[in-house]
């Protein structure tokens, strides 16, 4: 008989899945077997779930009804089906993927990835078909795991795949009690807007509407807009909104710089508030196209070739509505003092958009042990705040326990509450006039404004941060590496 699930239970289930896969498949690729499986099961047990209310509610005829159902699962593509299948079980897998996409076309289209099911070499039948029974030994439901705690479940996996794997791991993991802290001081509203233009597995997103269910208020008329450049990432980001509950949002799988998302004809769309973790200092990216870009994003200037933050972060100020638009954006602590960007910050200080600077302690950045910091912008400052600018050194504030470092609830707490009061407090947090700020050459660097922190700590940071840049270009070389390595090795076997 089916029962309740607990979050414990639900952990050791999921994370059981990826033990089976250890020996066959790189951990950075757990996800993307993972995940589709997790989310056929849920839609095709939520579908059975679905049917027995239908039949007791109206009868035989309304299983057929579409309001019976929030996604269809067409014949033979049931995770059932698969299951009895015994040989060739990625092909089936394959295909049932394809018809329940099909069958929900614009809801579920793309959903699942393009993972190789049916590499034998990889993904033997015996593997898969021991995967599909681990999967089948719960039944999950929205009676026996509701949205809320699957979506925990969720979130759970997608941190220990990012602690097992590394670096392959952090494009779409971002410290979860820096994004509480992020919302906790933007504070979404029902009805509003929010966007995160580098979306990752829309953990930001979904932080927004934990916000709302946190405070009963209402969440489901939130429109929720992500952009992702990876693809298997996007998908993830979608399945990840729907297993927390989500309906209303609007996911993209392209390049936010080149290619943005939401626009109105000639214009970026506009949204109350934006939540976003660039990725930091890349160099791959069209700088050329970004000095004439069509929709105004270089307002403040053309970054430099080799760190395109300052093109994100223009990106989002762009982005913001003219009224009611907000941002906390994570950085590295390069972008508040390099001196290759000294004009843009100068405009955006003198824009007077920078509503909040806030450092932010080690290794919260994930898998660096880099500092960052949190910048917050809003396009209509209140009166008491024009022209200032709150500087918070929160750098003490992080606990670091079994190797990893987290805010608890009184650091959130403590830091939104200086943020909300734009307090001064010794030692902690300070409140500067742009006129404070041009004197310091424009820059934003919290030991020029808070006391108890000397210059030479902000040296420490940006050498710090290339430290960081070139280690993790060593270790993406070195996963491409063992990626094409994959690729040979299979091309043997398939010979």
């Amino acid at each position: 008989m089916s029962k309740k699930i607990t979050i414990d239970e639900l952990e050791k289930y999921l994370w059981g899945s990826a033990v089976l896969l250890r020996t066959h498949v790189d951990a950075g690729a757990y996800k993307q077997y993972i995940f589709p499986l997790l989310f056929f099961k849920r839609l095709s047990d939520v579908y059975d779930e679905e049917c027995v209310k239908a039949r007791e509610d109206f009868g035989e005829e309304a299983l057929e009804w579409d309001e019976s159902h929030q996604f269809k699962i067409p014949d033979g593509a049931h995770w059932n089906d698969v299951r009895n299948v015994s040989q060739d079980v990625g092909k089936a897998i394959t295909e049932a993927f394809h018809k329940i996409e099909a069958a929900n076309p614009g809801k579920l289209q793309g959903i699942f990835g393009d993972a190789s099911w049916t590499n034998k070499n990889r993904l033997p039948d015996r593997l898969l078909k021991d995967l599909m029974e681990h999967f089948s030994s719960k039944t999950l439901s929205i009676e026996n795991c509701p949205a809320d705690e699957l979506g925990q479940g969720y979130e759970y996996l997608i941190k220990k795949f990012a602690d097992d794997s590394g670096h392959t791991a952090q494009e779409f993991y971002t410290n979860r009690t820096v994004v509480n802290l992020m919302t906790e001081m933007l504070k979404p509203q029902p009805g509003e807007s929010i966007y995160d233009p580098t979306c990752g597995s829309a953990g930001m997103l979904i932080s927004a509407v934990a916000y709302l269910k946190h405070h009963n208020k209402e969440w489901r008329n939130l429109s929720i807009y992500g952009q992702e450049i990876v693809t298997l990432t996007s998908a993830i980001a979608r399945m990840n909104l729907l297993l927390h509950g989500v309906q209303d949002f609007n996911i993209v799988n392209a390049d936010t710089l080149k290619t943005p998302a939401f626009t109105d004809h000639s214009k970026l769309k506009q949204f109350d508030l934006i939540l976003a973790n660039p990725p930091y200092s890349i160099k791959q990216w069209d700088r050329t196209a970004f000095e004439s870009d069509k929709y105004g994003r270089n307002f403040l200037g053309t970054p430099p070739q080799g760190r395109a933050d300052y093109a994100f972060f223009q990106h989002i100020l762009k982005s913001m509505d003219p009224v009611t638009g907000r941002c906390a954006i994570l950085f590295p602590h390069g972008v508040l003092s390099r001196n290759d960007e000294l004009e843009m910050r100068k405009t955006l200080i003198q824009l007077d958009l920078v509503e909040a600077v806030i450092g932010i302690g080690k290794s919260l950045f994930y898998n660096s042990p880099m500092e960052a910091c949190i910048v917050i912008c809003r396009s209509r400052k209140t009166e008491n705040k024009k022209k200032k600018i709150l500087f918070i050194n929160a750098k003490n504030e992080v606990t670091r326990k079994n190797a990893q470092s987290y805010l608890e609830s009184e650091h959130i707490k403590k830091i939104a509450d200086t943020y909300k009061g734009f307090a001064v407090i010794d030692g902690f947090s300070n409140v500067a006039d742009i006129e404070d700020v041009s004197k310091n050459n424009y820059s934003l660097g919290i030991p020029k404004y808070v006391s108890g922190i000397s210059d030479e700590s902000e040296e420490e940071l940006n050498l710090e941060e290339s430290i960081d840049s070139w280690m993790r270009s060593s270790t993406s070389a070195k996963n491409e590496f063992n990626i094409l390595n994959n690729l040979l090795k299979e091309g043997e076997n398939n010979v």
